[in-house]
This record gives structure tokens, C-alpha cells and sequence, in this order.
């Protein structure tokens, strides 16, 4: 990269001499077992789509980072897959990736849904979190759209307790509705002070470091999985395999093409993907192109195509060319 000219912000930067408080930049992860609301979280602080929303666990495979800038800081959020107990050789490799996550980041939330009971799940996370001892760690407790005061204050008390038992202090408690855009704010007012002393990592424009590429395979690969949750939850993977503008364009109407290939694992998966006549393939075309168009901010030509990656979770070599 060639050198960046930093603009001074005059009014925050009189502010923060008024206040004497430096500016501070940090990386924070949100972990808490699948559909606890991390990825939805992630979206409502940083105010676009960037990390794959979905209720089915294991659907974030990437280190999707959502940036929020403020006046006095910078936050980065590190998206990690859910931690669970592995059954394939994927979930090993994701749960090494959330460890090391965790060990790298400067504060951790802890999500809970508000509408569900404190289960084993739940409370194996706060055990792996008890042994990271220097990160600070806040109980985030979500969806509280979903629950009356008393449903919540129970939730709350819940998660101190848990904390005890496990012998440490969250550095807060805060209940949050990212749907309702309730609280939101104030959780991201609570991690800034725990960021350490540090200059924005980030130009001001960014939203995330991801590489479109990978982002974009995602959003197929969410669209991919609409409808066919229950059939093939982890059996599919995209990759795309190339995005060029299109030559010949004018200026004022440009137009991307991206190849993509969905992989699934097995023959018989294809039909189910593609649908009776093309039907399901041709609808995960139109709506994965509507959210790459909207993330890219640029008319889309979306070429898929299904092939089949023999047992690709199982496999290393596979693994690997997927990009795991």
C-alpha cells in the first residue's frame, strides 16, 4: 500500500485534547454457541451486512472482521465459527481457529439469548473463556426484544452466577436487541475503554478487511442454504473462481461478472441444490446477486455452476483447496 494522508478530524481531535483521552484501537470477538446472535451483532455495530447471518450453527467459517469507527476509537470485530464439541475434521479445525482467535483479541463478548436457558453448550464456552485469563470478557445478553423485565433479570443473574462459579468477574453485564437497535450504542461505549492506546488500524472507509471474494462466496453460500437447511447443513462450500469487469462497458453502466462453483459432497446432493428444472439454483442466483450488488455497489452478472467435491469435509487435501 502506498502512503495514506491522514486528515485530522479538528472537532474530535479538540474534543479528545479537552478530555485528554486517547484514542484507542482494538480487536473483539463475540463468541456464545451457534444462533446466540453474534453475527447479527456484528452487523448492527458496524451498520452494513458483512458477516453471514444464519440460524443454523457453523455457518461463519471465515474470520469475517466488522470495523466500527468512532471519534475516540476504533473497533475491529473478529467473527469466529461457533465453538462445539467436533465431529468431523472441519469442526477440529474450526474450534483450533476460535482458540486462537480468542488468545489474539483484546476483549471477548459473551452472547446469550435472553429467550433461552443457560445450557451445557453455553456453559462450556464460559469454561474455555475462564482460562483466558488477561482478555476482559463481557456477558453480551441478546435478542431481550424476545423476553419481559423478568425473563431478562433472571437471564442476568444467571450469567454473574455462572462467572462465580467459574472463579472470575465479567467486566460487564449488558443486555442488548440488535433488531431493535436497542443498546446497541452503549455496548459499543462499553469495549472502547477496554481497547488498548492505539492510533485507527484502519483507513476510515473500511467496513471490513475481508476479501470481496471470500465475502462474496459467502453471501452464495447463505443463499445456497436457504431452504435446504435440514437436508444439507454443512455440505456445501463456494468458491468463486474469478470477478472481472466486463470489457466493453460504458462508463456509466458497468456490469462484473463473477464465475462462482457451488460444491457439495455427493451426486445424489446435486438435484436438491439445482431443483426440479433449475428452479432453486436459478433463485439462489437472483438473491445472492441482490446483496453482492448491494455490498459491491455495482450491477452483477452471476455465473454458478454445482460440481461435486467427494466427502470435502473429511478430507484434507479438499479441505484445503476450499480454503480452510
Amino acid at each position: 500500500m502506498g502512503a495514506m494522508s491522514v486528515r485530522p478530524d479538528t472537532e474530535a481531535a479538540a474534543q479528545r485534547a479537552a478530555n485528554n483521552a486517547p484514542h484507542r484501537a482494538g480487536f473483539a470477538c463475540f463468541v456464545g454457541r451457534p444462533n446466540a446472535g453474534k453475527s447479527t451483532l456484528t452487523n448492527a455495530l458496524v451498520g452494513q451486512k458483512v458477516a453471514i447471518t444464519s440460524n443454523r450453527p457453523q455457518t461463519t467459517r471465515h474470520t469475517v472482521r466488522g470495523i466500527v469507527h468512532r471519534e475516540d476509537a476504533q473497533l475491529i470485530l473478529v467473527d469466529t465459527p461457533g465453538l462445539h464439541k467436533p465431529r468431523t475434521l472441519l469442526g477440529e479445525r474450526l474450534n483450533d481457529v476460535v482458540r486462537t482467535t480468542w488468545a489474539e483479541v483484546d476483549v471477548i463478548g459473551f452472547c446469550l439469548p435472553a429467550d433461552q436457558k443457560l445450557g451445557p453448550g453455553d456453559k462450556y464456552i464460559v469454561k474455555e473463556l475462564a482460562g483466558i485469563k488477561k482478555t476482559p470478557k463481557i456477558a453480551v445478553i441478546t435478542k431481550t426484544d424476545l423476553v419481559d423485565s423478568k425473563q431478562l433479570a433472571e437471564q442476568l443473574l444467571a450469567v454473574s452466577r455462572l462467572g462465580e462459579e467459574l472463579g472470575f468477574e465479567w467486566a460487564e453485564i449488558i443486555p442488548v436487541s440488535a433488531v431493535k437497535d436497542k443498546q446497541v450504542g452503549l455496548l459499543a461505549d462499553l469495549i472502547a475503554p477496554l481497547l488498548p492506546e492505539s492510533p485507527p488500524l484502519y483507513p476510515e472507509g473500511d467496513l471490513t478487511d475481508e476479501p470481496e471474494m471470500v465475502m462474496v462466496a459467502e453471501l452464495i453460500r447463505e443463499a445456497a442454504l436457504e431452504g435446504v437447511r435440514d437436508e444439507l447443513p454443512h455440505s456445501i462450500a463456494v468458491v468463486v473462481e474469478e470477478m472481472l469487469p466486463r470489457e466493453n462497458r460504458p462508463a456509466d453502466k458497468p456490469l462484473l461478472d463473477i464465475h462462482a462453483n457451488v460444491y457439495i459432497e455427493r451426486p445424489s446432493q446435486k438435484g436438491i441444490i439445482i431443483g426440479p428444472k433449475g428452479k432453486r439454483l436459478k433463485d439462489v442466483g437472483t438473491k445472492s446477486r441482490k446483496h453482492i450488488e448491494a455490498l459491491l455497489g455495482t450491477p452483477v452478472f452471476l455465473d454458478l455452476h454445482v460440481k461435486v467435491a467427494k466427502d470435502w469435509q473429511r478430507d484434507p487435501k479438499q479441505l484445503r483447496k476450499l480454503g480452510f
